[in-house]
């Protein structure tokens, strides 16, 4: 598949194991891991660096093949869930951090075009999450709201 904006391949990735094999190696049960996500989840701790401490601490491979359910589920089920999906705050903060930048090279014209394409990003991420009801209906993408989002 393309990228959204360069015209360009993406890099290939290394393959996951076969689903039909078992994970015998996990020690932890179901429940243990559950109070772990949730216990990272109420800290503030994103679901992607979960999914990283639980595969390079506690040796979980992927959460999903072991608990039938996403990493994510796990955390909304549990209140710990955070309230912009981690996709959508990672774009908004890129954003931010170029808006920054435009402030003191006011001329710098290329970052001026990445903030284009972040936003087109952000507004596209956006429209989707607002229809799958991740987002509430009425959210909208607003520049000076966004630093307040990001922190």
């Amino acid at each position: 598949m393309a990228r959204m904006h360069s015209r360009k391949r993406g890099k290939s990735e290394s393959t996951r194991p076969p689903a039909s094999v078992p994970l015998d190696w996990v020690s932890l049960s179901k429940e243990e891991i559950e109070e772990i996500i949730v216990k990272l989840g109420k800290r503030g701790v994103p679901p992607s660096q979960i999914g990283m401490i639980l595969r390079d601490v506690y040796g979980v491979p992927l959460v999903r093949r072991v608990l039938g359910k996403k990493l994510t589920k796990v955390l909304a089920e549990h209140d710990a869930a955070p309230e912009i999906p981690e996709d959508l705050q990672a774009l908004i903060r890129r954003a931010l951090r170029i808006r920054r930048h435009l402030e003191t090279h006011r001329k710098d014209l290329h970052s001026r075009r990445g903030l284009q394409l972040i936003e087109s990003k952000i507004h596209r991420l956006a429209k989707y999450y607002r229809r799958v009801g991740k987002l509430p209906p009425d959210w909208k993408y607003d520049p000076k709201r966004a630093e307040l989002l990001a922190s």
